[in-house]
């Protein structure tokens, strides 16, 4: 039997490195083909070349890792695996490169966290908290009434495509539908938002995109009336707009604005126009103001001019929104989203990052949900401010300027808005009707919330009712009021609590108003005459609604008439659908008054 022998000098043995045939030549088409792909992946990833982004530091691993692909495929590894080893070796500098970023990234995530600066999270917003809300919150008067708004963002976003059926006038029938996102501004003293348009699908977007898109939509909030805005007739419009979120290539928003600020991390750009109704597109510039990637803020913001064919940029400082009176008009420079990220902030750090877990004194959060408010000429955020521990009650409404990022705290015991969308709601539980999310109204020194009950199985959320909840008695039912008339439902609530209201004219008419009026004679101008009967032909003037045992109404006045002719839906659909400017006749059923019945409508 032989002795078993013991190799102790036995090394792990070396990997042969072979290299492949033509190896440089391969590695230059390597670094060519790694320079080419670093050029796409820039065009589609498009990120901020800026050491607190994190798609850079996803961008040049991309790349890094992609000199590895080639030289693996160039190599053609999979069929001469002898050159696995060369590989390995061409892949050291990468893989290198590619560590530090991840070790970077891990240090940078460290040194941000909420756990090691708390007390530089709790301030990145500066809060007013000595308010007092019956004195400095306007009460409601017979002209704030009139511009409240009656619909949420999503009843908003319903109503907006009923007015593109005037883009058939101009042979865009089909072509275009409204953008999903909109803004909310105040536009000559009414609350609105603005609504771009997209293209119905790609092959639409080819035949379209050399002229862009001919205007954009708004959508009264206070009057629920949507327009369409053809940029060939506002004065001092460039063209039809060019650059969008919904554009392709070159002329997507995103990418115009990377190819002309590649250092610049943005925010989710918003559309808004002008007092002229010129259309710019507002883009926040964002930075990360507490270590390498916390602490998100706006720094500025770009404004794209949106009908300039060549898509001109003017960058301008926070500071300049605040002070230059020229730039009054920009209503929305900060989020919401990230106004309400920084009040929990706030709210979550202000006695430091332990108390926020343990002790949690006077630890707040902000409600679910905000909304909108008109104060001066600028927009505000609120929403509604609970204890950690509570999600039934309120301590206080937080509102922040979206222009300036003023904010304030109105310390008010009650009830969340998501309480009052139950209550509202409950008294009308036969009916299934659902309750925007409330807004903050001061009616009579009380703070209140005022919601639209919508009726959502008609499948364009109409507005039913309206409720009136006083925030200190969410709860208490006998505080509360609804009612299908708007001034009718203010009435009952200011009766149920006590409060002396003006007469408030609210814009639309209720049922059981005068109707003695004298009728209005043909003079042989274009004043429509009104007839006992028949078809009286006009522009459409005004449309106002109003709801009676629970059916839409529609009161249409046309140009140079005092006289209102009303429909029903039911009667005649093409009355949802009629805008202001519209050239319609009117099949009237005889009367005469202020208001006159109306059996159909036909738009011309």
């Amino acid at each position: 039997m032989e002795p078993i022998k013991v190799d102790f000098n036995n090394k792990r043995k070396k990997e042969i490195v072979i290299p492949p045939e033509k190896a440089v030549l391969k590695t230059i088409i390597s670094i060519l083909l790694t320079i080419c792909t670093a050029g796409v992946a820039f065009y589609v990833m498009m990120p901020a070349i800026n050491p607190k982004a994190y798609d850079f530091y996803m961008y040049i691993g991309i790349v890094a890792a992609s000199f590895v692909v080639w030289q693996f495929l160039l190599n053609q590894v999979f069929a001469k695996p002898e050159y696995t080893p060369y590989i390995k070796k061409q892949a050291i500098v990468p893989g290198i490169i590619i560590g530090l970023l991840v070790v970077v990234v891990a240090i940078g995530w460290i040194v941000s966290s909420e756990f090691f600066r708390a007390k530089s999270y709790s301030t990145i917003i500066s809060v007013n908290t000595d308010s007092d809300f019956a004195s400095q919150i306007d009460k409601q008067d017979t002209d704030s009434f009139k511009v409240i708004p009656q619909l949420d963002e999503d009843t908003a976003t319903q109503v907006a495509p009923r007015c593109l059926g005037t883009l058939e006038e101009k042979g865009y029938v089909s072509q275009f539908t409204v953008y999903p996102s909109s803004t909310q501004i105040n536009y000559k003293g009414k609350p609105a938002r603005v609504y771009p348009l997209q293209y119905a699908s790609l092959i639409k977007w080819l035949f379209n995109t050399s002229e862009g898109f001919p205007g954009y939509v708004v959508v009264d909030m206070a009057s629920k009336d949507s327009e369409f805005i053809f940029l060939e007739n506002v004065e001092g419009s460039m063209g039809n707009i060019r650059y969008s979120p919904s554009e392709h290539f070159n002329k997507l928003l995103r990418r115009h604005l990377r190819f002309a600020y590649p250092t610049f991390m943005f925010g989710d750009a918003t559309l808004e126009i002008d007092e002229q109704g010129i259309p710019y597109w507002i883009c926040p510039r964002i930075d990360n103001t507490i270590g390498l990637f916390g602490g998100t803020d706006v720094i500025g913001a770009v404004v794209v001019r949106a009908d300039d064919p060549d898509g001109t940029c003017t960058y301008y400082t926070v500071e300049d929104f605040k002070t230059n009176k020229d730039l009054q008009w920009v209503d929305r420079v900060y989020s919401a989203n990230l106004i309400v990220q920084q009040y929990n902030f706030f709210g979550k750090y202000r006695n430091g990052f332990w108390n926020s877990v343990l002790g949690q004194k006077n630890v707040v959060k902000t409600t679910t949900g905000y909304s909108y408010l008109a104060k001066g000429d600028d927009v505000w955020m609120y929403t509604g401010v609970t204890s950690v521990t509570s999600d039934q009650s309120i301590t206080g409404f937080a509102m922040v300027n979206q222009r300036t990022k003023e904010a304030v705290f109105y310390s008010v015991q009650g009830g969340t808005e998501s309480s009052a969308q139950v209550a509202a709601q409950a008294r009308v539980k036969d009916l299934g009707y659902t309750a925007t999310f409330p807004l903050l109204l001061n009616i009579g020194g009380e703070p209140t919330y005022f919601l639209s009950l919508k009726d959502e199985t008609s499948g364009n959320g109409t507005v039913q009712q309206y409720a009136f909840i006083n925030v200190k008695n969410c709860n208490t039912s006998e505080k509360g009021s609804n009612s299908q008339s708007l001034a009718a439902a203010l009435q009952d609530y200011a009766d149920k609590n006590g409060l002396k209201i003006d007469d408030i004219d609210t814009g639309v008419i209720e049922e059981g108003e005068d109707n003695k009026e004298e009728k209005p004679e043909n003079n042989g101008s274009d004043t429509p005459a009104v007839k006992p009967e028949g078809a009286i032909a006009g522009k459409v003037a005004e449309i106002r609604e109003a709801v009676k045992g629970g059916e839409s109404y529609y009161y249409i006045k046309l140009e140079g008439s005092d006289v209102y002719y009303s429909i029903s839906a039911s009667q005649d659909e093409n009355v949802v659908i009629l805008n202001k400017g519209d050239s319609v006749e009117i099949t009237a059923n005889g009367g005469s008054g202020k208001i006159i019945a109306a059996s159909a409508i036909t738009i011309k």
